[in-house]
């Protein structure tokens, strides 16, 4: 095997020509796919452990915890023991041996890996809006919302500013909607609703700070071999859209940051995306137009993108023709609907005249696969049977005790664990709030002693026997105009005690007992 390629296994009619990736097209991105109990978590395993092996860190969501196995070596004991080396022997696998592989576990939730968070405003309104299943209406505002906090200074950092922030457009509608269009109290309530429901599922964990340094999921050990990324995601299935949102956050952000590196000799950094229907199940045309755009370009960063999926119908058209790489293992065809997308999926392979592609998507058995890998010139290779290499590392799960092991001896311990509460959103509107109440008191203050002292004033001039004149009153009654009449009532109204609660009420009922 090259150093300039990775191993996937055996190809040909005994399985003795090796199916090598090259690295330098490892970023031309990639497809994995097969119907369930087919062999993808096995795939997945071992091309991690190739690339790992070959200095690319990688990260990957592990959605039944199968894939923590990489942290720890095989063993002789294990069941298929023999089963693995007698394949290992069939493909000419010959230095297959049982090692470990440097993990960093991450958690959304915190509890079986590092936190990852993101702050608000990196998220963006536009994800954010995916994530909430906002209407165009309900988008439209939280865009303004968004607008406003720039304009103003106001940092979005966790759903406590977010919620604040829509607490004072909503109360500013009228001001804000001369300017932007109309806010209504309908829409702000619509999606303080579902920032609740998000709360209460635990997406609240997403949004805070110290938020993920990207750098830290490209890290190599000291033996040169990459760092192998694993987000725990077997909990974060229970909510679709958040993994989703996520993914497509994290694919837009190293876009965005990476510098251009053309066509590198080996990628920066690998995506596996296990589930990847989820992407685009029910997204919007224009969240599906940018993940494809995104895809086209990101490779130029030196990143590569692999979709893991039962069916490679399950990808848009457009983003499936970029996927370079392909594995495929086997697909069932029971009724005509799977017969003609098991047709579908035969035609985007280059064929072999050895045998049918269609027939071998059908008929290959667990631990075997269709591929094509791109060759010299990006060219893709002719599609053969494959069978996949064993792997080093443990085959399935491992122990609550090794995984907390692994997260105290990862170079990252104790970066992401304590939430970091600086002043952002949330404190700067509720210091308005207080400073407002306050400026109301106060000036209640002053209108009580003035009337008081007035009281006392005439009372005096009353027992002293002398009369305030009825002229000198009249005349400045008179020289009031009708608006300073009117606007003086007003003043008095908002200085007093009704005026101060109303204060209170619209500024500060938000931040009681936070």
């Amino acid at each position: 095997m090259g150093e300039d390629r990775i191993f996937i296994g055996g190809g040909g009619e005994n399985y003795s020509t090796p199916q090598e990736m090259l690295l330098k097209y490892t970023n031309r991105h990639g497809l994995i796919a097969g119907a369930t109990g087919t062999g993808k978590t096995v795939t997945l395993q071992i091309l991690a452990e190739e690339l790992s092996t070959a200095g690319v860190p990688v990260f990957m969501s592990d959605v039944k915890s199968d894939l923590a196995g990489l942290a720890v070596a095989g063993s002789k004991d294990f069941k298929l023991h023999e089963a693995f080396s007698s394949r290992a022997e069939t493909i000419g696998f010959s230095d297959y041996n049982y090692q470990a592989f440097p993990v960093i576990f991450w958690d959304l939730f915190g509890k079986s890996g590092h936190p990852i968070r993101t702050t608000v405003a990196e998220m963006g309104p536009l994800l954010i809006s995916r994530l909430l299943e906002l209407s165009e209406a309900q988008e439209g505002v939280l865009n303004i919302a968004f607008r406003v906090a720039d304009e103003q200074g106001l940092p979005l950092l966790d759903l406590s500013d977010l919620q604040a922030l829509l607490v004072w457009v909503g109360q500013n509608g009228k001001e804000i909607g001369l300017r932007y269009g109309n806010v209504s109290s309908a829409s702000v309530g619509a999606i303080q609703r579902r920032l609740l429901v998000l709360e209460n599922q635990g997406g609240a964990n997403l949004f805070g700070e110290p938020a993920l340094e990207l750098a830290d999921m490209m890290l190599l050990d000291e033996n040169g071999r990459g760092r192998i990324n694993i987000l725990a995601s077997e909990t974060l299935m229970a909510a679709p859209k958040l993994y989703a949102t996520f993914l497509i956050w994290l694919l837009s952000e190293l876009f965005e940051e990476l510098p251009e590196v053309g066509d590198p000799d080996k990628p920066k950094l690998v995506l596996f995306f296990d589930e990847a229907h989820l992407l685009f199940d029910g997204a919007p045309k224009a969240m599906i137009d940018k993940i494809e755009q995104v895809a086209r370009l990101i490779r130029s960063k030196g990143v590569g993108v692999y979709f893991v999926t039962q069916n490679p119908r399950d990808i848009p058209e457009d983003i499936l023709g970029q996927l370079g790489n392909r594995i495929q293992h086997a697909l069932r065809a029971y009724t005509s609907r799977d017969r003609k997308q098991l047709k579908q999926a035969a035609e985007t392979y280059r064929g072999n005249p050895r045998f049918s592609t269609e027939a071998a998507i059908r008929e290959v058995g667990v631990g075997e696969a269709v591929t094509s890998m791109l060759q010299q010139k990006g060219i893709p290779g002719v599609v053969e049977r494959t069978l996949i290499r064993p792997p080093c590392s443990q085959l399935g799960p491992i122990s609550k005790q090794q995984r907390d092991a692994i997260i105290a001896a990862s170079p990252l311990a104790g970066k992401y664990e304590t939430r970091l509460d600086r002043q952002s959103a949330f404190e700067m509107l509720q210091k308005r709030a207080q400073g407002a109440a306050k400026a109301a008191e106060e000036s209640e203050k002053a209108e009580e002693e003035a009337d008081l002292a007035l009281r006392e004033y005439k009372a005096g001039r009353r027992y002293s026997g002398t009369r305030v004149s009825r002229s000198t009153s009249r005349k400045t009654r008179k020289s009031d105009s009708w608006g300073s009449a009117i606007g003086g009532v007003i003043l008095k109204e908002l200085k007093g005690t009704t005026g101060r609660r109303i204060v209170r009420g619209i500024l500060g009922g938000f931040f009681k007992g936070r």
